[in-house]
């Protein structure tokens, strides 16, 4: 049996949640590969709204076994609060929730020294959402890290101590105040008492024998494609491979072990954070479509930025993953538009055209070159099959199926899971 992997294809904000949700009964495994809590993945079902930041969306199937990747960083605090979170819907998580020993653990100064280099960077901030991602990848990479194995070992505090001291002498450089430390402490150490007691795993050799088994496994990933650290709008970024590769190094899956790849984007594209987009919206169309799609951080609650579809953009992400599916996400917030607008092409300051995602696209303005097509402007709220679509949305599909050179497999039409269409 092959690993299939589920990724966002924009800047993240895609839906992710919801399509793993609506995938998960085909699944016996779902596994996060990379990122951190600053990930918000929504689900909607039963008239309740679920935001899950670090445990992997087939958490609400029963009989779904989830796992945590070792290419994922996390925090004890907010796991802990996610999980007493959901003890309401009693969820069985000594059942079906297995953390990777391998997984690199956020301390709290690695907060602060988030906060400590952003405030340094003025008005050039990345936009972290200062949960402490980067400095603790930076620290992964370093290999000075602290794992989920290493909580289970005699010398965790003095292993912890060392690696504060080295932060502290950091922070003393950017003369950042460590006043509020000594609670972050108390309660980061209280949340890794609760965490030695979830099943704690070599992740690696439980994915791969559930694939040797024969058992179906989805690698969920987060953030999205063009926020890769390789790949993405560099340096306005997020700390991790955001792709399909990320997921054989996030959970030790060989790459021969690969199967369908859903890629996920939204019908128009929204943006967190600084850096490019070339498509964003500044009028009215731009705040009109920012809340009808209620476009604002699951995790940090700021508003996105919003705009039209990228094509070159799509394409990059399709050509970097290998993208076997596509599934189209939110579509029912363009039904406000008479028109709609699709980026096809760049053009450059020197009046030369583009349709790729080129290295100096990081640094120069572009230009989007738009082709406009009719718009539905009608409410979808009632469609539950493909056939009812107004010809206009039919035709939106069929177009950027041609140029993309994937198949739409899934559009959604409404936060509900319900709201699902298959094709």
């Amino acid at each position: 049996m092959k690993m299939d992997i589920l990724l966002g294809l924009q800047w993240g904000d895609e839906g992710k949640g919801k399509v793993v949700d609506v995938l998960a009964p085909q699944y016996d495994v779902v596994a996060r590969f990379q990122g951190g809590p600053n990930a918000g993945h929504t689900l909607e079902f039963d008239g309740i709204k679920h935001v899950l930041h670090q445990i992997p969306s087939g958490i609400f199937r029963e009989n779904i076994l989830n796992i945590i990747g070792n290419g994922v960083v996390l925090d004890p605090v907010i796991l802990k609060k996610e999980i007493d979170g959901l003890k309401q819907f009693n969820i069985a998580f000594k059942k079906n929730l297995f953390v990777s020993k391998k997984a690199t653990i956020i301390i709290p100064t690695h907060k602060l020294l988030d906060a400590a280099y952003e405030k340094s960077k003025g008005d050039k901030k990345i936009g972290s959402t200062l949960k402490g991602i980067g400095p603790t990848y930076q620290d992964k990479i370093g290999r000075v890290a602290l794992r989920v194995g290493d909580i289970l070992t005699d010398d965790f505090q003095e292993r912890y101590t060392a690696l504060v001291e080295k932060h502290k002498t950091i922070l003393s450089f950017y003369e950042f105040d460590l006043d509020q430390l000594p609670e972050l402490e108390k309660v980061f150490f209280e949340a890794v008492e609760f965490f030695k007691t979830l099943n704690l795993v070599d992740s690696e050799y439980e994915v791969n024998a559930y694939l040797s088994e024969g058992k179906k496994v989805l690698a969920e990933g987060a953030q999205g494609s063009l926020l890769d650290i390789d790949f993405g709008s560099y340096p306005f970024v997020t700390s991790s491979n955001t792709m399909a590769a990320g997921a054989c190094t996030g959970l030790g899956v060989a790459p021969s072990k690969i199967g369908e790849v859903f890629g996920i984007f939204k019908a128009y594209c929204t943006r967190v954070g600084s850096g490019p987009f070339p498509t964003e919206l500044f009028d009215g169309d731009g705040e009109a479509m920012r809340k009808e799609g209620n476009e604002f951080g699951s995790t940090t609650g700021r508003p996105r930025r919003c705009g039209w579809i990228d094509l070159p953009a799509l394409r990059y992400s399709i050509m970097i993953n290998g993208v076997t599916q596509l599934f189209m996400m939110k579509a029912d917030v363009l039904n406000i538009f008479e028109e709609i607008k699709i980026c096809t092409h760049y053009e450059l300051p020197d009046g030369s055209r583009v349709d790729r995602l080129t290295y100096e696209l990081n640094t120069q303005d572009a230009k989007p070159v738009y082709k406009t097509v009719p718009g539905w402007y009608t409410s979808l709220a009632e469609v539950n099959e493909y056939d009812q679509f107004p010809q206009a949305l039919k035709d939106y599909v069929k177009l950027l199926e041609v140029e993309l050179g994937v198949p739409i497999k899934m559009v959604s039409v409404g936060p509900d899971r319900k709201q699902t269409i298959l094709r």
